[in-house]
Protein backbone atom coordinates (compact mmCIF):
# COMPACT_ATOMS: atom_id res chain seq x y z
CA UNK A 1 0.00 0.00 0.00
CA UNK A 2 2.92 2.28 1.04
CA UNK A 3 4.66 1.53 -2.72
CA UNK A 4 1.70 2.19 -4.63
CA UNK A 5 0.29 5.48 -2.16
CA UNK A 6 4.47 7.09 -3.33
CA UNK A 7 4.17 6.14 -6.79
CA UNK A 8 0.48 7.26 -7.25
CA UNK A 9 1.75 11.12 -5.75
CA UNK A 10 4.92 10.73 -8.17
CA UNK A 11 2.97 10.36 -11.34
CA UNK A 12 0.59 12.89 -10.10
CA UNK A 13 3.23 15.48 -9.36
CA UNK A 14 4.96 14.87 -12.94
CA UNK A 15 2.15 14.78 -14.94
CA UNK A 16 0.51 17.95 -13.30
CA UNK A 17 3.75 19.89 -13.55
CA UNK A 18 4.24 18.76 -17.17
CA UNK A 19 0.75 19.78 -18.25
CA UNK A 20 0.37 22.76 -16.54
CA UNK A 21 4.44 24.57 -15.85
CA UNK A 22 4.99 23.74 -19.56
CA UNK A 23 8.26 22.79 -18.76
CA UNK A 24 11.00 22.26 -21.66
CA UNK A 25 12.61 18.22 -22.19
CA UNK A 26 15.65 19.16 -19.84
CA UNK A 27 13.82 20.69 -16.87
CA UNK A 28 11.65 17.16 -17.15
CA UNK A 29 14.43 15.00 -17.31
CA UNK A 30 15.72 17.21 -14.12
CA UNK A 31 12.43 16.46 -12.59
CA UNK A 32 12.60 13.00 -13.50
CA UNK A 33 15.40 11.87 -11.62
CA UNK A 34 14.60 14.17 -8.82
CA UNK A 35 11.76 11.80 -7.80
CA UNK A 36 13.26 8.92 -8.78
CA UNK A 37 16.31 9.94 -6.25
CA UNK A 38 13.23 10.13 -3.73
CA UNK A 39 11.98 6.82 -4.73
CA UNK A 40 15.15 5.23 -3.77
CA UNK A 41 15.36 6.89 -0.54
CA UNK A 42 12.02 5.71 0.39
CA UNK A 43 13.18 2.01 -1.38
CA UNK A 44 16.43 2.55 1.22
CA UNK A 45 14.74 4.17 4.77
CA UNK A 46 10.75 3.98 4.39
CA UNK A 47 9.43 1.30 6.27
CA UNK A 48 5.29 1.91 5.38
CA UNK A 49 4.52 -1.56 7.46
CA UNK A 50 5.10 0.02 10.87
CA UNK A 51 2.17 1.36 12.41
CA UNK A 52 2.20 5.09 13.31
CA UNK A 53 2.66 6.08 17.77
CA UNK A 54 1.63 8.94 18.87
CA UNK A 55 4.46 10.55 21.46
CA UNK A 56 3.20 11.68 24.87
CA UNK A 57 3.53 14.22 26.29
CA UNK A 58 6.30 15.29 29.04
CA UNK A 59 5.64 14.22 32.40
CA UNK A 60 5.20 16.76 34.62
CA UNK A 61 5.74 15.66 38.60
CA UNK A 62 3.01 16.84 40.69
CA UNK A 63 4.30 19.30 43.30
CA UNK A 64 3.02 20.97 46.85
CA UNK A 65 2.24 23.94 47.37
CA UNK A 66 4.66 26.17 48.23
CA UNK A 67 6.22 28.25 50.56
CA UNK A 68 4.16 31.29 48.44
CA UNK A 69 0.93 29.86 47.98
CA UNK A 70 0.45 28.78 51.74
CA UNK A 71 0.82 32.17 53.11
CA UNK A 72 0.15 34.97 50.32
CA UNK A 73 -3.23 34.88 51.23
CA UNK A 74 -2.56 36.52 54.86
CA UNK A 75 -0.13 38.89 53.32
CA UNK A 76 -1.62 40.00 49.84
CA UNK A 77 -5.45 38.79 50.30
CA UNK A 78 -7.02 36.90 47.37
CA UNK A 79 -10.21 38.73 46.42
CA UNK A 80 -9.04 41.21 43.81
CA UNK A 81 -7.83 40.61 39.73
CA UNK A 82 -3.99 39.94 41.48
CA UNK A 83 -5.39 37.46 43.60
CA UNK A 84 -7.30 35.88 40.57
CA UNK A 85 -4.29 35.47 38.05
CA UNK A 86 -2.06 34.15 41.49
CA UNK A 87 -4.73 31.47 42.34
CA UNK A 88 -4.69 29.95 38.66
CA UNK A 89 -0.34 30.19 38.68
CA UNK A 90 -1.04 27.95 42.17
CA UNK A 91 -2.80 25.85 40.44
CA UNK A 92 -0.41 25.40 36.96
CA UNK A 93 2.48 24.92 40.17
CA UNK A 94 0.65 22.32 41.91
CA UNK A 95 1.16 20.38 38.60
CA UNK A 96 4.90 21.06 37.95
CA UNK A 97 4.14 23.11 34.91
CA UNK A 98 6.16 26.43 36.49
CA UNK A 99 6.57 27.71 33.10
CA UNK A 100 2.75 28.24 32.29
CA UNK A 101 2.54 29.69 36.39
CA UNK A 102 4.76 32.50 35.72
CA UNK A 103 3.24 33.13 32.32
CA UNK A 104 0.30 33.44 33.70
CA UNK A 105 1.14 36.11 36.14
CA UNK A 106 3.34 37.50 33.50
CA UNK A 107 -0.23 38.37 31.27
CA UNK A 108 -1.59 39.81 34.60
CA UNK A 109 1.10 42.29 34.71
CA UNK A 110 0.89 43.45 31.03
CA UNK A 111 -2.66 44.74 32.06
CA UNK A 112 -1.17 46.38 35.11
CA UNK A 113 2.27 47.11 35.47
CA UNK A 114 1.93 48.39 38.64
CA UNK A 115 0.60 45.64 40.79
CA UNK A 116 3.47 44.81 43.66
CA UNK A 117 1.52 41.67 44.38
CA UNK A 118 1.66 40.56 41.13
CA UNK A 119 5.52 41.23 40.87
CA UNK A 120 6.28 39.56 44.01
CA UNK A 121 4.08 36.15 42.97
CA UNK A 122 6.57 36.92 39.54
CA UNK A 123 9.35 36.45 41.36
CA UNK A 124 8.35 33.44 43.42
CA UNK A 125 7.42 31.19 40.06
CA UNK A 126 10.52 32.22 38.68
CA UNK A 127 12.25 31.12 41.33
CA UNK A 128 10.49 28.05 41.36
CA UNK A 129 10.92 27.29 37.60
CA UNK A 130 14.53 28.03 38.18
CA UNK A 131 14.42 24.73 40.70
CA UNK A 132 14.47 27.23 43.59
CA UNK A 133 17.56 29.57 42.99
CA UNK A 134 17.22 32.95 42.92
CA UNK A 135 18.02 33.82 39.42
CA UNK A 136 18.72 37.64 38.02
CA UNK A 137 14.77 37.91 36.47
CA UNK A 138 13.74 36.59 39.92
CA UNK A 139 15.69 39.30 41.76
CA UNK A 140 14.20 42.12 39.57
CA UNK A 141 11.15 40.92 39.81
CA UNK A 142 11.18 41.54 43.66
CA UNK A 143 12.74 45.00 43.59
CA UNK A 144 10.47 45.87 41.26
CA UNK A 145 7.55 45.36 43.80
CA UNK A 146 9.66 47.09 46.55
CA UNK A 147 9.92 49.89 44.42
CA UNK A 148 6.16 50.07 43.65
CA UNK A 149 5.03 49.33 47.08
CA UNK A 150 7.76 50.43 49.52
CA UNK A 151 6.00 50.31 52.64
CA UNK A 152 4.29 47.43 52.03
CA UNK A 153 5.94 43.68 53.76
CA UNK A 154 4.89 41.14 51.46
CA UNK A 155 8.07 41.85 48.38
CA UNK A 156 10.42 41.86 51.69
CA UNK A 157 8.73 38.88 53.69
CA UNK A 158 8.62 36.77 50.00
CA UNK A 159 11.94 37.27 48.48
CA UNK A 160 13.46 36.12 52.38
CA UNK A 161 11.15 33.12 51.52
CA UNK A 162 12.59 32.71 47.78
CA UNK A 163 16.07 32.79 49.37
CA UNK A 164 15.53 30.43 52.08
CA UNK A 165 14.55 28.32 48.97
CA UNK A 166 18.12 27.60 47.71
CA UNK A 167 19.61 27.59 50.94
CA UNK A 168 20.60 31.09 51.11
CA UNK A 169 19.38 31.05 54.92
CA UNK A 170 21.71 33.85 56.64
CA UNK A 171 20.27 36.68 53.95
CA UNK A 172 16.94 35.29 54.14
CA UNK A 173 17.14 35.98 58.19
CA UNK A 174 18.76 38.96 58.12
CA UNK A 175 15.68 40.33 55.55
CA UNK A 176 13.39 39.08 58.13
CA UNK A 177 14.79 40.90 61.29
CA UNK A 178 15.04 44.07 59.86
CA UNK A 179 11.22 43.59 58.50
CA UNK A 180 10.46 43.18 62.32
CA UNK A 181 12.44 46.19 63.56
CA UNK A 182 10.51 48.27 60.61
CA UNK A 183 7.24 46.85 61.83
CA UNK A 184 4.11 48.43 64.16
CA UNK A 185 4.02 46.55 67.28
CA UNK A 186 0.29 45.67 66.06
CA UNK A 187 0.80 44.48 62.78
CA UNK A 188 -0.73 41.39 62.17
CA UNK A 189 1.76 39.66 59.98
CA UNK A 190 4.39 40.06 62.35
CA UNK A 191 4.05 36.60 63.73
CA UNK A 192 4.68 35.32 60.29
CA UNK A 193 7.86 36.58 60.34
CA UNK A 194 8.59 35.78 63.78
CA UNK A 195 7.55 32.39 63.23
CA UNK A 196 9.66 32.04 60.21
CA UNK A 197 13.13 33.22 62.03
CA UNK A 198 11.94 30.50 64.85
CA UNK A 199 12.07 28.03 61.67
CA UNK A 200 15.19 29.08 60.44
CA UNK A 201 17.26 29.01 63.99
CA UNK A 202 16.02 25.41 63.82
CA UNK A 203 17.28 24.16 60.54
CA UNK A 204 20.29 26.29 60.99
CA UNK A 205 21.20 24.41 64.90
CA UNK A 206 19.71 20.67 62.85
CA UNK A 207 23.14 21.49 60.37
CA UNK A 208 25.51 21.99 63.35
CA UNK A 209 27.53 19.32 63.38
CA UNK A 210 27.36 17.23 66.47
CA UNK A 211 30.17 18.51 69.50
CA UNK A 212 32.52 16.14 70.74
CA UNK A 213 31.24 13.70 73.54
CA UNK A 214 31.50 15.13 77.02
CA UNK A 215 34.62 13.78 79.21
CA UNK A 216 34.12 10.77 81.59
Amino acid sequence: MGWALFLLLALVVFAALWRFARMDRAALQFLGAALLLALAGYAWQGRPDLGGSSKPPPERQSLPDSDFAETRRDMLGSFDRAGTYLTIADSYQRRGDTESAAQIIGSGLRQNRRDADLWVGLGNALVLHAGGMMTPAAQLAFSRAEEIAPGHPAPRFFYGLALVQGGRYDEAGRIWRELLQSAPADASWRAMVEERLEMLARERAARQPPGPPPNP
